[in-house]
């Protein structure tokens, strides 16, 4: 199913986890609503902008999030959020690409390690109800993961 002229449900849906254990992975009617609307707002201008983005992870089902260790109030399980990466563009100039021209509910530069383009990815949230703009920098220390407001690195 198209979502939009270069994004479909099924990119948007695609684990490779569920296929390895076998998770249905296919998103209900509300949830495809929430994508369409994530694809609408955010995702598609990037792609006119800057080209192909690669979405490494979208819609999570409740048992595919879990087995991936994510929070059970993750945006991801409610079609909300993408972590994304468009290739030749520095993740966070993204992120601060989206910051500045994009209303969103959440945006996170996760694992970003300054002076490495490629490092880390972008997580995107745009829940039309909650346009809150949380920025956020996930970082590893310590084995575990530390969040510092705003995009910072």
């Amino acid at each position: 199913m198209k979502l939009s002229k270069n994004f479909s449900l099924e990119e948007l849906t695609k684990s490779d986890l569920a296929i390895r254990y076998g998770i249905d992975n296919t998103p209900d009617e509300t949830v495809t609503a929430n994508l369409q609307r994530l694809v609408d707002n955010i995702l598609q201008p990037l792609r006119d902008k800057f080209g192909p983005v690669i979405i490494s992870s979208g819609y999570r089902s409740p048992e595919v999030n879990s087995k991936v260790g994510g929070s059970k109030t993750s945006h991801h399980c409610f079609g909300y959020a993408a972590d994304i990466e468009i290739p030749g563009v520095d993740n966070k100039d993204l992120a601060l690409y989206i910051k500045d021209n994009f209303k969103f509910t959440q945006l996170i530069l996760e694992f970003y390690k300054p002076g490495v383009p490629d490092s880390g990815w972008v997580h995107v949230a745009y829940n039309e109800n909650d346009l809150k703009g949380q920025e956020l920098t996930a970082t590893k220390e310590s084995g575990k993961t530390h969040y510092k407001p705003g995009i910072v690195f």
